[in-house]
């Protein structure tokens, strides 16, 4: 299994590893163009957290981020596509569930996207089932862009 590293920051190299991902796994409509955007994002996000998934290498194959907004504790994650069935999409979000109470997200519920290589975008929504994430149906995400419904996990208490 690969190891998962905590960080508050990114390096510039970091970054680029982290946007290549984002562009090659979401929707093609939500590709960032560039860095300026990337970074532009990322600094966005209020008392930001990032877990890397560390490959064998130097890199990694995937990450996640925690974040604030409104005062909700936000999260996603994204995995490389060589990285996805094996267990690490799981192994990422228990570390965020290991250091968080409680995960806020959308998810996109429907297989109609394409990735900006011509797949199509499958809805990661029964990952998030597996996981004890709950769905809220009745809270969507509906935008010009996207069409996501809402996701929720709690810790025990």
């Amino acid at each position: 299994m690969p190891e998962i590293e905590y960080l508050t920051s990114l390096t510039e190299q970091q970054k680029q590893v982290a946007l290549g991902i984002w562009n090659a796994e979401y929707p093609k409509q939500l590709c960032m163009p560039g860095m300026a955007e990337f970074n532009a994002f990322l600094n966005s996000l209020v008392n930001p957290g990032y877990f890397l998934l560390k490959d064998e290498g130097a890199g990694f194959i995937g990450w996640a981020a925690v974040f604030y907004r409104e005062g909700i504790r936000c999260f996603f994650i994204m995995l490389s596509d060589g990285a996805q069935g094996k267990g690490y999409g799981t192994a990422l979000l228990n570390a965020l569930k290991a250091k968080e109470n409680s995960l806020y997200g959308w998810v996109i519920d429907h297989d109609n996207d394409v990735k900006a290589n011509g797949t199509l975008y499958p809805s990661p929504l029964n990952f998030y089932r597996k996981n004890n994430f709950t769905i809220n149906n009745h809270l969507r995400l509906e935008t010009e862009v996207l069409s996501a419904v809402n996701i929720t996990w709690q810790a025990n208490t």
